[in-house]
């Protein structure tokens, strides 16, 4: 395997002093290492993957070097747009070098989320002009990295490390704040689809959230096609949400969402907020300030305010709870409240390692999901 502070230090002998991206589950290792090792904003965890392009266009423009921007495949779709109109030789032509952590890689065992974007990865980086490599545990770290940066500078243009998995060795991260909030993620859960009505529906967000949804109605011994399942799609579970609850006027349609997921594509507070005929959308932010689902690596979650960033996008009613019987009699009144309503649960990261996955395909969720909304 490919020893992290190598990697690193690799990099840094070659001139790249920056990086940002946004944390995958495949590079948790190099990711926890950058996190521990890259003094204040010289490592940015951002957004979203397009806006690590922007972070690594405009680091360039004012230092000539290139950056690290790392991201997993599934996410790599947010970068087409800037990678190829502003990064690209025929408009701004910008070095940089891409580390994708290659999740669905085809013959490999992965999450139906995955699969699609592992069989695309390398057609959409040869049809977007972007020299590549693939790398894994085995890969001269000296030599790939060498033809990586040279080829980025000498082309001025981006170039894309493909990881597969098992690549880095392990690295824990040492930077890890702590919380002490009565509950978890799955505590939440379970908290609030307890308070639930038979009639309510529910949207969870994509990675651990979903699973631990879908693992605590097996424990019920219910059914599930009350819940949307959005185990892709990081960042628009809360607009799923709305298409639901435009058309479902007749329910309330919570939708558990997760910092990081608001973060990534926050614009949708402010359609949420303008839709003033709807009055059942519930949005729940299950903040824990981290990546959890890939790794642990901090957010902004706890330095912003969701709350007042919402009710300055139009929603209605907005609120906070940590503690448990606050967050039962906030859920009462957003049950009753008729507009739209948001509510921040503050969590502790961390899952429990028996966490398994849904045991239903999509297609099946979406079926189950889709006839109980028609009925």
């Amino acid at each position: 395997m490919i020893n992290t502070s190598k990697f690193y230090n690799i990099l840094v002998s070659k001139g790249i002093n920056f990086f940002t991206g946004v944390p995958d589950s495949l590079l948790k290792d190099i990711c926890a290492y950058i996190s521990d090792n890259v003094e204040g904003n010289r490592h940015i965890i951002a957004a979203n993957e397009g806006a690590s392009i922007g972070l690594a266009v405009g680091n360039y423009l004012a230092s000539g070097k290139p950056s690290l921007v790392y991201m997993q495949n599934s996410g790599f779709g947010n970068t087409v747009n800037p990678l190829l109109s502003i990064a690209d030789n025929d408009v701004y032509s910008i070095p940089m070098i891409l580390l994708i952590g290659w999740r669905g890689e085809p013959g490999k065992k992965d999450e139906p989320q995955h699969i699609k974007q592992g069989e695309v990865s390398e057609e959409l980086l040869r049809a977007m002009q972007i020299p590549y490599q693939i790398i894994d545990e085995n890969s001269d770290v000296n030599v790939v990295l060498d033809l990586a940066v040279k080829t980025a500078m000498s082309k001025k243009k981006p170039y894309a490390l493909l990881v597969r998995k098992n690549t880095f060795e392990k690295y824990k991260l040492l930077k890890d704040t702590k919380t002490s909030f009565p509950l978890n993620r799955e505590g939440a859960v379970k908290l609030i689809v307890n308070q639930l009505d038979d009639s309510d529906v529910i949207v969870s967000t994509t990675g651990k959230t979903s699973r631990e949804v879908f693992e605590y109605r097996e424990e019920l011994n219910q059914t599930h096609e009350k819940d949307f399942l959005t185990v892709g799609a990081m960042g628009h579970t809360s607009s799923i949400a709305l298409g639901i609850a435009i058309e479902k006027k007749d329910r309330n349609i919570f939708c558990f969402d997760g910092d990081g997921s608001v973060l990534m594509h926050m614009g949708s507070l402010a359609i949420n907020g303008m839709m003033k005929d709807v009055t059942n959308f519930k949005h729940i932010i299950i903040n824990n300030g981290a990546h959890d689902s890939v790794g642990g690596q901090p957010t902004v979650g706890f330095d912003i305010d969701f709350p007042k960033i919402a009710y300055g996008c139009g929603y209605t009613l907005v609120d906070s709870a940590s503690e448990i019987n606050e967050i039962k009699d906030k859920l009462k009144v957003m049950a009753l409240h008729k507009g739209r309503a948001l509510l921040e649960i503050k969590v502790n990261k961390g899952a429990r390692e028996s966490l398994g996955r849904p045991t239903q395909t999509p297609i099946e969720n979406k079926i189950a999901f889709q006839k109980n909304l028609l009925n």
